[in-house]
């Protein structure tokens, strides 16, 4: 595995470069030797926040943990994407591109799927079209985090959803 260790607001100690490649070295038994693990360490206030991405052909496998200390975000995010991996192996794998980027002992070894996708509820209802700002505003009057809706500028369908950070995203089609 090649690490990749970016800091924001956060100098990447021996220390700390050490404890994420030990930590998320556990994963090596998973990939082939030259998949890259990008690591990013954050600091904001009292947030110690880690995100790892790794990229493999055709999926990407990535989570963020926040804690009080670094070192407890590192085990947390090693956990999950420990967890994402058993979970999703039949899916990342029946995806025949993507295999190549996944070690042999994993592709051959069994893991119980435990947590199915499950469907248990179907929505239906109306788009009506309004602009982005519009939509917002709806999002917000239901208490959603998102909103589906008819955007009256491109008449295609949008998702508009809240972020983090309070701000607001708006995800448009690309059939391309």
């Amino acid at each position: 595995m090649n690490f990749i260790i970016t800091g924001r607001n956060i100098e990447v100690t021996d220390g700390l470069r050490s404890a994420v490649e030990e930590k998320i070295g556990k994963l090596e038994k998973y990939f082939t030797p030259d998949v890259d693990v990008y690591v990013t360490l954050s600091v904001q206030k009292d947030r110690q926040k880690i995100e790892v991405t790794i990229p493999v052909k055709g999926s990407i496998i990535r989570s963020e943990q926040t804690s009080s200390d670094m070192y407890v975000s590192i085990d947390l995010v090693e956990e999950i994407i420990e967890r994402q991996l058993k979970k999703y192996k039949t899916k990342l794998t029946a995806q025949k591109q993507s295999a190549p980027s996944f070690s042999r002992a994993f592709l051959e070894e069994e893991y119980e799927d435990t947590d199915k996708i499950r469907i248990v509820r179907t929505k239906r209802f109306g788009i009506k079209p309004m602009d982005p700002e519009e939509a917002c505003v709806q999002m917000e009057l239901l208490g959603h985090s998102f909103y589906v809706f008819s955007n009256s500028e491109t008449d295609e369908v949008n998702v508009v959803y809240k972020r983090k950070d309070g701000t607001y995203g708006l995800i448009e089609p690309d059939f391309e």
